[in-house]
């Protein structure tokens, strides 16, 4: 049996999923990252009619914590309307892992419901900014 997910992630994910825009799928989705200093940032989905625009929480939450100045998750929580843990999608797992690679990711369903995985292993051989290193723009 998994450790519970942390509360202090569980509550801000949450309250975030209460203010979610979902007027189109309404499956609404609400995450917590925790960054490096220990801050915590949340974000909610908010859909638009133009179906492309639309933003995950996951991003919205790593958008706040940038604006803060924070460039380093070490965990994310995503909690949904889902009766199962649901993961985040691969755009978002793809984001993650710009500020986390090593990231511990918390799924937790409506019902409470939860399990732990490594962002490592929801994205096995990613590309991140290693994968520039060499060309214009990259780190060396």
């Amino acid at each position: 049996m998994s450790a519970p997910p942390p509360e202090d992630l569980l509550q801000a994910a949450r309250s975030a999923l209460r203010q979610a825009y979902a007027p189109y799928s309404g499956f609404r989705v609400g995450a917590a990252i925790r960054t490096a200093s220990g801050a915590i940032f949340a974000g909610c989905n908010v859909e638009n009619a133009s179906y492309p625009v639309s933003l995950c929480a996951e991003r919205g939450a790593i958008a706040a914590a940038v604006v803060a100045g924070e460039r380093q998750v070490t965990e994310v929580l995503i909690v949904s309307d889902s009766p199962d843990p649901c993961p985040p999608c691969g755009m978002c797992r793809q984001a993650l892992w710009e500020f986390g690679p090593d990231l511990l990711v918390h799924l937790v369903g409506r019902n409470g419901d939860s399990r732990t995985l490594s962002l490592r292993a929801l994205l096995p051989e990613a590309f991140g900014p290693s994968s520039l290193d060499g060309f214009p723009g990259g780190r060396s």
